[in-house]
């Protein structure tokens, strides 16, 4: 059985409703069709702050603040039931909007985002007490520009005005004067998705107790589409990010697959890492500006808080299974393929039962199932249903399609085996990837025995196919894989060679 160590998991998001309201996807949208609509006039009114996001209970579950099992048992409402406000948890960080502007400049090489001078000076200060910022970071924040010259930029030039407290503390100008993949709202969105991912990388880095210099290989799986008219999403974003994390050994790819990437990825780094080609393989994500506010609209309508105000990044460290951490299985991994069907029942088949029956498991074997893990506070008010709750229902009836629970075990399997959506709907983001880190906590402590991760993918996004795709593989305990496996066969061997010597021994007194 072919198995990799998960070493370390790092969970971040980044405040950004100024970016949300005035370059999210649907107010963009709104903007240019309806620019006095009611909508976009209502929208900042709804806004959430800073210090009620990092309250707020889905939000502390991702950065590691809470388990799953508390976030289970907090009082609902969870956006009525504000909690103690935590910037940092144990995988990551709730990033406030005006330090991630910094940022954004930070990982900046072609002068593409100008600072205000005032508000230069004012974050500087602030990254510098982050304790993930060194030298080299800190050194790349531009002193800032006066505020005439970012007016005249936003005025002549295309550039893109950044907003922070209602005013503009800085522009992102486009690379290009006539390449329309190098234009300033596409600039800004892959500027954020890299600094998200650098963000995320440094604390995965920390976490694993590592230097940035032990990380051989980097696979980035986000949305984001890098390059310009001569290859449109030539990437390469895990090198670009890689770079500013001063990962100066590693190199790198972009996995590109929807909502499917996120698993995807860490498929291929695991068999990357199990084959011997890398040892320390880091599986990373920047989140996506155009998904702020993505479900606003419905939100402002139904009068409840527009919570897509934060960009999602996740990162993994994948290891040599040494016995000692949580692993990935690779006798087990789910696929989607061209001729599964696309029918919610084929697909969930494909990816669960298919896989568990390759070895010998039930789909009651699997102690917690994270598919797509979206807050239903933001999916049902627009009308998306409870996303991660109709997965372990689909599940629990093929279960009973199988024969493995009744019909009345339903309910009961559903409570079990799933887990409350605690994770901004960044598309890829919520892809069962962020209970990795969870997940690895309860596999070591034996809470859980086996934990499946589901990624799944709407492909005719790219309006090439109307198929779907979608991968899953498992997590099991410290000791179950190839660690263990190794130190097995290494005492069989010593006895088999005891036994053929004893043997010998036995033969050669005979003879004489």
């Amino acid at each position: 059985m072919k198995t990799v160590g998960v070493k370390a998991a790092a969970y971040c998001l980044n405040f950004a409703p100024e970016l949300a309201l005035h370059h999210g996807g649907t107010p963009s949208q709104e903007r240019k069709a309806k620019p006095d609509s009611e909508f976009l006039r209502e929208l900042p009114k709804h806004a959430q702050t800073y210090e009620q996001a990092i309250a707020y209970a889905p939000n502390k579950t991702y950065v590691g603040v809470m388990s799953v099992d508390e976030l289970a048992s907090a009082p609902a409402p969870w956006i009525d039931n504000l909690s103690t406000p935590e910037r940092f948890g144990k995988f990551g960080e709730i990033m406030p909007e005006d330090e991630f502007i910094g940022l954004m400049d930070i990982c900046d090489v072609f002068d593409l985002i100008w600072l205000e001078q005032g508000f230069a000076a004012a974050v500087g200060p602030k990254l510098a007490q982050n304790p993930l910022m060194g030298e080299k970071q800190l050194a790349r924040l531009e002193k800032g520009r006066p505020e005439a010259e970012l007016l005249e930029a936003i005025e002549k030039q295309h550039a893109l005005p950044i907003y922070f407290e209602n005013k503009i503390v800085a522009c992102c100008r486009r690379a290009h004067d006539t390449d329309e993949n190098l234009e300033a709202s596409i600039m800004l969105e892959n500027l954020a998705c890299k600094a998200s991912g650098v963000l995320c990388l440094m604390h995965l880095i920390k976490n694993a107790g590592m230097e940035p210099t032990d990380i051989d290989f980097v696979v980035e799986c986000s949305e984001e589409a890098v390059g310009d008219a001569m290859q449109r999403g030539g990437g390469n974003m895990a090198k670009a990010v890689a770079e500013i994390a001063e990962c100066t050994n590693a190199s790198g790819f972009d996995v590109r697959g929807f909502c499917a990437a996120p698993v995807a990825a860490i498929i291929s780094a695991a068999s990357m890492v199990a084959s011997g080609v890398r040892p320390n393989v880091a599986v990373i994500s920047g989140g996506s500006v155009p998904k702020l506010y993505m479900n606003a609209r419905d939100h402002i309508k139904k009068g409840v808080v527009p919570l897509e105000n934060c960009i999602g990044s996740f990162a993994l460290l994948l290891t040599p299974d040494d016995g000692q951490t949580p692993v990935i299985r690779l006798d087990c991994i789910g696929k989607h393929s061209v001729g599964a069907g696309a029918s919610p029942q084929a697909i969930t088949s494909a990816l669960t039962f298919e896989p568990l029956s390759r070895v010998g498991l039930k789909l009651t074997d699997v102690d917690k199932y994270a598919p797509e893990l979206h807050n239903a506070e933001i999916t049902l008010p627009a009308g998306a249903g409870n996303v991660p709750e109709a997965n372990y229902k689909m599940i629990a009836a093929l279960s009973v399609m199988k024969g493995q629970i009744e019909r009345g075990d339903i309910p009961a399997f559903v409570e079990q085996k799933g887990m409350p959506g605690f994770v901004q709907t960044q598309g890829h983001i919520p892809s069962g990837v962020p209970y990795m880190g969870h997940a690895m906590e309860a596999l070591k402590s034996g809470a859980i025995k086996r934990a499946m991760i589901i990624g799944k993918g709407s492909l005719f996004l790219g309006r090439l196919t109307n198929l779907a795709d979608g991968a899953s593989f498992i997590m099991e305990g410290p000791g179950t894989g190839a660690g263990a496996a190794a130190e097995t066969i290494s005492q069989s061997d010593v006895t088999e060679m005891l036994l053929t010597a004893l043997g010998d021994v036995a033969a050669n007194l005979q003879k004489s």
